[in-house]
């Protein structure tokens, strides 16, 4: 394992914005000794569930803040490997060996564990049933590259795309209480099958007694699922505590509007939005709508890699092809 370098201090420059913010991740900030350290790996979720494990009053764990893994860079392996060399528990998503052409994954971090470490994995939430219409779909000529405007997908956008709606034309779809259910069921459905072959904490059970309050986007949840995570995960470790709201919102950059169609079958106590939240700002859906249309019109193959993952959605949508 290379010894890796504290960024900033190879040139005697001072640590950069993203180097200060990682502080302990780098080097650059103590660990604390005085208490087992453990680490919390896998998309930017693993941020959001180690705030809340950190809400722990007199927790008999540290826990260090970590870039989420699809931003780690080749420079970052050692500091991760050197990081899993002194934890007593990695928390991780199943993150597959070997992702991004980096020795980042699970078991790759897992085999730097010190005898006796235990590894615990927990699921990547995704839950599509409070936004039935909402989808991540990878641009085939750039797979990282999101629409504009918000990182999602409306499938109800991509319909009108492919059917050659203008702008100005209606590009809203009729939804009815078995279509919201449908969606809501299969997407548990395969957060469960995921949960069966790859995790130790199961999550999905939980979902759905938190109502619109589950999620802002599809793999953004909100903060009752992260204390529910966090507390199925201190059982698990036989950790006698429990987690707290941290008294922020978290994962909040971009809050999904929620349709009245959709909260009257899931959650009729809630009050459903008309916009989004983007950043702490309004965009309207039809902002929304017209700037990603403009988009699928200039890249016609992400039109194509919709209906190839989503096609099943879309024909209930009312889109074929």
């Amino acid at each position: 394992m290379a010894t890796p370098a504290q960024p900033g201090f190879t040139t005697g420059d001072p640590p950069d914005g993203r180097t200060r913010h990682y502080g302990h991740f780098y080097g650059i900030d103590d660990v604390p000794t005085d208490r087992p350290l453990w680490i919390v790996l896998g998309n930017c979720q693993a941020e959001a569930l180690r705030v809340v494990l950190d809400t722990v009053a007199d927790a008999p764990f540290t826990s260090v803040r970590m870039p989420p893994v699809h931003e780690l860079t080749p420079s970052d392996v050692a500091h991760l490997e050197t990081l899993a060399t002194r934890a007593q528990v990695l928390l991780a998503q199943p993150v597959r060996s070997g992702y991004r052409d980096l020795p980042i994954g699970t078991d790759d971090v897992a085999a730097h564990l010190p005898a006796g470490a235990r590894v615990l994995r927990w699921p990547v939430f995704r839950y599509a049933g409070l936004f039935p219409f909402q989808a991540i779909v990878r641009d085939p000529a750039d797979p990282s590259r999101d629409p504009p405007v918000v990182p999602y997908h409306d499938l109800r956008t991509v319909r009108a795309a492919a059917l050659g709606l203008a702008e100005t034309d209606d590009w809203d779809v009729p939804i009815d209480d078995e279509t919201v259910r449908w969606i809501a069921d299969r997407s548990l459905a395969e957060l469960r099958r995921r949960e069966g072959k790859d995790c130790d904490v199961t999550l999905s059970d939980a979902v759905t007694r938190h109502g619109a309050a589950a999620a802002h986007t599809i793999n953004h949840p909100g903060n009752p699922v992260l204390i529910e995570l966090a507390t199925r995960i201190l059982g698990v470790l036989d950790v006698p505590a429990t987690p707290t709201d941290p008294g922020r919102t978290l994962l909040d950059s971009v809050h999904t509007p929620l349709d009245h169609r959709v909260l009257a079958e899931l959650d009729p106590d809630a009050s459903p939005t008309r916009d989004w939240t983007v950043h702490g700002g309004t965009v309207t859906a039809d902002e929304v709508h017209r700037t990603q249309l403009r988009w699928y019109a200039e890249h016609p193959a992400v039109i194509d890699a919709a209906f190839d993952r989503h096609g099943d959605v879309l024909a209930r949508l009312g889109a074929t092809r």
